[in-house]
């Protein structure tokens, strides 16, 4: 069943809020097995609203409008919706009484206020559509059916819509559709996406259900495996076998297997299961690895110490960098990294420690050493190695990317020390 989004409000297209609602229901759709082929913003403005609204309908079965349900004159989803199917509106007496008991329950908490006569706008509804209870607020949710064409009406806040969808809507969907989509996420790290690419290729070019949909993200590569049939059980059935393939060719590189599982916590489960602890002596990505650390719950059981070192009398004073060190090799080297590491591990009392020294740019970068050159030592239960990269990109982008090879270069060394 093909469904669209159309999310109604000027404020959306100015840029005053952010389109959450169409990133939620694109969820909740794909659960359904719902096939969302398109999106739209449209302002408050009849003509367009027209013209968007007769568009969805002709090249969608179901269609889902959130915003413009309110009171006021700019309110105009429900009136241009029910034009366009040609629905005639009618007062709702159930609606009427539902929202006079909210607005006076909201005058009694709120007595300076009053209840003004536009609300009443909201009890209008098309004729022998659905009406939807609003808990959270006066605006109902509407649904339109009409020769195999659905319109359903939500309104913007999501503290309304979110839970109007998910009591009502979700379920009137859920009886429409009879098949469901399941997806699971096989998470990698260490490797580029165009890697990961050729490695599947064989795989999408046989897959029909279930398919795999390649992701990539600063550092990581993200397999979705989504797979549609008649309940849950069946498509974990269809999706199993293909993750046992990719966790059998990507080996230790894959870090989760779960789509909430961030490379991060990997890092701090492996900690944990090896009882060792962590802390880290930076220098470029000034304290953006252990920020990354410190958002997992329970890290404090793990991580000790961070080290921001960013000048070399830091490093010297902190770590215990060489002097002839810094001279000789600079501090943007192998060297440094490694001494930098083992400093750390050492001055924190830590089983491992990681460091991490560069250049981020704009500025700073010779013939040798040019912008974006970051090496990194991770001293694991005594053994310090070193590696060296050399990202792309500004300032930022070069930061993101070692702060994700961080974490993959801890994750290495730690399922290295248990070999």
């Amino acid at each position: 069943m093909v469904t669209e989004l159309i999310a109604v409000g000027t404020e959306i297209l100015l840029g005053n809020i952010v389109n959450t609602n169409s990133a939620y229901l694109s969820e909740k759709c794909a659960e359904l097995g719902l096939a969302v082929y398109y999106q739209s913003v449209v302002g408050d403005n009849p003509d367009r609203m027209k013209r968007v609204i007769k568009t969805a309908l002709d090249r969608s079965d179901v269609i889902i409008l959130t915003g413009g349900l309110g009171p006021t004159e700019d309110d105009l989803t429900k009136e241009i919706t029910a034009e366009v199917m040609g629905f005639p509106l009618v007062e709702d007496l159930h609606t009427k009484e539902l929202m006079e008991a909210y607005l006076k329950e909201y005058e009694k908490n709120h007595p300076q206020r009053r209840i003004t006569k536009n609300n009443y706008k909201q009890t209008m509804v098309p004729k022998g559509s659905i009406v939807l209870d609003n808990h959270n607020g006066t605006a109902p949710g509407l649904i339109m059916e009409k020769k195999g064409k659905t319109a359903i009406l939500l309104p913007g806040p999501p503290n309304e819509m979110v839970p109007m969808f998910e009591e009502s809507v979700y379920p009137y969907l859920r009886k429409k559709q009879p098949e469901i989509i399941y997806s699971r996420m096989v998470k990698i790290c260490g490797i580029g996406e165009s890697q990961v690419a050729e490695e599947i290729q064989d795989l999408i070019e046989k897959q029909t259900n279930p398919t795999i949909a390649p992701y990539a993200k600063t550092g990581e590569v993200h397999l979705r495996i989504t797979a549609k049939a008649e309940d849950e059980k069946k498509c974990k059935e269809m999706i199993k076998p293909i993750v046992r393939e990719l966790k059998k060719r990507f080996g230790k590189d894959v870090f989760a297997t779960k789509e909430e599982k961030t490379l991060e916590e990997a890092v701090v489960d492996l900690l944990k299961e090896k009882n060792m602890t962590l802390s880290l002596a930076e220098s470029c990505t000034g304290g953006a690895v252990a920020a990354r650390i410190v958002n997992v719950p329970g890290a404090s059981e793990v991580l000790m110490c961070g080290f921001v070192t960013y000048t070399n009398r830091a490093k010297r004073k902190c770590l215990g960098v060489k002097k002839s060190t810094l001279k000789n090799e600079g501090a943007v080297s192998a060297k440094c990294a490694k001494e930098m590491a083992k400093g750390g591990a050492k001055a924190a009392e830590t089983d491992v420690c990681l460091s991490v020294t560069g250049l981020a740019g704009p500025g700073g970068g010779t013939e040798e050493t040019p912008v974006g050159t970051v090496f990194m030592g991770c001293c694991c239960a005594g053994k310090t190695t070193t590696r060296e990269f050399h990202f792309t990109g500004n300032r930022s982008r070069i930061r993101g990317q070692a702060v994700a090879q961080a974490l993959t270069f801890i994750r290495d060394s730690l399922l290295e020390c248990g070999e």
